[in-house]
């Protein structure tokens, strides 16, 4: 598979244990396959790590994880045509900006969006599971 588009869920996943895609999550994080993230990812693993973790040191490794990223595959930054685009998506499959923003910026740079939310872009088949791309690459 090419590069991977990971949202934030993914990489909250690879930090929590009790969610049923930890052990994917962590094994595309700490994988050889090419990954990248939008900047909007920083702000939301972080707001969970504080706010329903309680656990700063969650938030600091997950910022760190997205710093490596930004080496990797890249931390896409929004700008005005990701922003139209976005709107553009959120629109047509009824879903948040917020999940819209990173199914725009996987289209943008031709990457596989991966998600563990199932409910608004797994179902709608807008990305894949962690699980899904480790089952396919076996």
């Amino acid at each position: 598979m090419g590069s991977l588009f990971l949202d934030a869920s993914v990489i909250l996943a690879s930090e929590d244990p009790s969610d049923s895609e930890f052990a994917a999550a962590a094994q595309l994080v700490e994988g050889t396959t090419s990954i990248a993230t939008l900047d909007l990812a920083y702000y939301e693993t972080s707001n969970v790590a504080t706010r329903s973790w309680q656990n700063p040191s969650a938030a600091s490794r997950m910022i760190g994880l997205i710093e490596w990223i930004g080496r990797d595959g890249g931390v896409i930054q929004a700008d005005r045509p990701l922003a139209h685009a976005t709107t553009a998506i959120a629109l047509e499959h009824g879903i948040t900006t917020y999940d819209a923003a990173y199914v725009a910026a996987a289209r943008s740079i031709g990457a596989q969006l991966v998600s563990c939310d199932i409910r608004d872009l797994v179902s709608k088949g807008l990305a894949i599971l962690p699980s899904d791309v480790v089952a396919s690459a076996q």
